[in-house]
């Protein structure tokens, strides 16, 4: 028996706010079959989903899913069709799937799928009660399937992780890519059958070496980017007014 999705109350994140600044390089670039691509526009559109649905970490030949590069190439499938076959092909469930418990997997997929993190623990219990009683594929149809998909991507664009920077904060939201596709619980499980036994411990010469660092080695380094990028630009346009014959060095 199948339990209909539990309600959760949605939270203020940035892609729910209004969109009113202007596309620039800090904005995620989108790749859609929307018109006519050339095939190395196509061929960046589909490199562009495998590394929204298996991260950068797993852009490996074996995951590759050749009958389904065909069928979007040929115009047999929709963009979110591929995204669904590369959801529910081997590759992703033995290497996502399998590796993580159904809430840090629900976590992942909607970072990955729906562009977005998650709004709380309720939401992350909802879906992963979605994954016990349809699962894998139930659960990739559910969120391929609802309104805040088609909303934001339809079914000719990759998703991508929306409105991660806003012009009027210093910084933004990390990219979801830093997410590691298993979590602490299965490392100990590798480590119990044997794994990572032959690495050598990490080691400090300093104790403000080990994280979670100091604020104050935060603000040091961000005095050192930015007074670096500073001197780098001033080194820059002395060159190119030396150049000119505007000034001597």
């Amino acid at each position: 028996m199948t339990l209909p999705l539990i309600a959760y109350a949605p939270v203020s994140q940035n892609q729910r706010v209004t969109n009113y600044e202007v596309s620039g390089d800090e904005h995620a670039r989108i790749f859609t079959t929307e018109g006519t691509l050339s095939p190395s526009a196509m061929d960046n559109l589909i490199a562009a989903a495998y590394r929204q649905v298996f991260n950068e970490q797993q852009m490996i030949q074996s995951n590759r899913q050749i009958a389904l590069e065909s069928q979007l190439k040929n115009q047999q499938i929709t963009v979110r069709d591929f995204i669904r076959g590369l959801a529910l092909s081997d590759s992703f469930r033995r290497r996502n799937f399998e590796v993580n418990n159904n809430y840090r997997f629900a976590q992942m997929c909607i970072q990955r799928l729906l562009g977005r993190d998650v709004y709380s623990e309720e939401e992350k219990i909802a879906w992963s009660i979605v994954i016990a009683t349809k699962g894998l594929p139930g659960f990739i149809n559910e969120l391929l399937n609802s309104q805040e998909y088609l909303e934001n991507f339809g079914y000719d664009t990759v998703p991508y992780q929306r409105r991660r920077i806003l012009p009027q904060r210093i910084s933004g939201e990390l990219p979801f890519a830093r997410m590691p596709r298993y979590g602490a619980d299965h490392r100990e499980k590798l480590e119990a059958i044997g794994y990572f036994r032959n690495q050598a411990p990490l080691t400090y010469r300093w104790e403000w070496q080990k994280q979670p660092y100091p604020a104050g080695v935060y603000l040091a380094g961000k005095v050192v980017l930015y007074v670096g990028g500073a001197l780098v630009s001033l080194g820059i346009i002395a060159v190119a007014l030396s150049a000119w014959g505007i000034i001597g060095l």
